[in-house]
């Protein structure tokens, strides 16, 4: 909620020549020690997990330990990692967690940038990541969007 007589910040998108780059697609292999070892890292007793029958949702995040430099979008473009944060994770399915067994292929791409002026000024620059993820017949089973944001300023320790 924004206080009184202050309106919101709107996105400014402009072109980016980012925008619509891609990673090199990569194969993630859902296998069943990994879905239990994640299970239980998230405190989750769910049958279907320590069976396999399907992923915890979050689950696909575990590709990102599967991944090279070729597979990220950003390639060599240079980023300030001490002032980008994690803004947001969504996970999106076309139908069921993908079940042990499956071997996913996943590619990652820049999907949308965009900026906004912060309260305390400075310039904030969003990014949303997104992967999607196919199954051995070529059909969308997922999409992981994930929201960074890039602050103009290091942040006051």
């Amino acid at each position: 909620m924004n206080a009184p007589g202050r309106a919101a910040a709107q996105p400014q998108e402009e072109a980016d020549e980012l925008v619509g780059r891609t990673g090199e697609p990569f194969e993630f292999p859902v296998e069943l020690g990994k879905i239990r070892e994640f299970a239980r890292a998230v405190a989750s007793r769910d049958v279907a997990y320590t069976d396999g029958s399907v992923t915890p949702p979050t689950f696909l995040m575990a590709a990102d330990l599967w991944q090279s430099r070729a597979n990220s979008p950003w390639g060599d473009h240079p980023r300030a990692l001490a002032r980008t944060l994690h803004a947001e994770q969504e996970f999106v399915f076309t139908g069921p967690p993908p079940a042990a067994g499956t071997t996913l292929r996943g590619q990652s791409r820049i999907d949308r940038r965009y900026t906004k002026h912060g309260r305390r000024g400075g310039t904030m620059t969003f990014t949303e990541v997104v992967t999607e993820y196919r199954d051995e017949q070529d059909r969308v089973i997922a999409e992981v969007r994930s929201t960074t944001v890039e602050t103009s300023k290091a942040a006051r320790t």
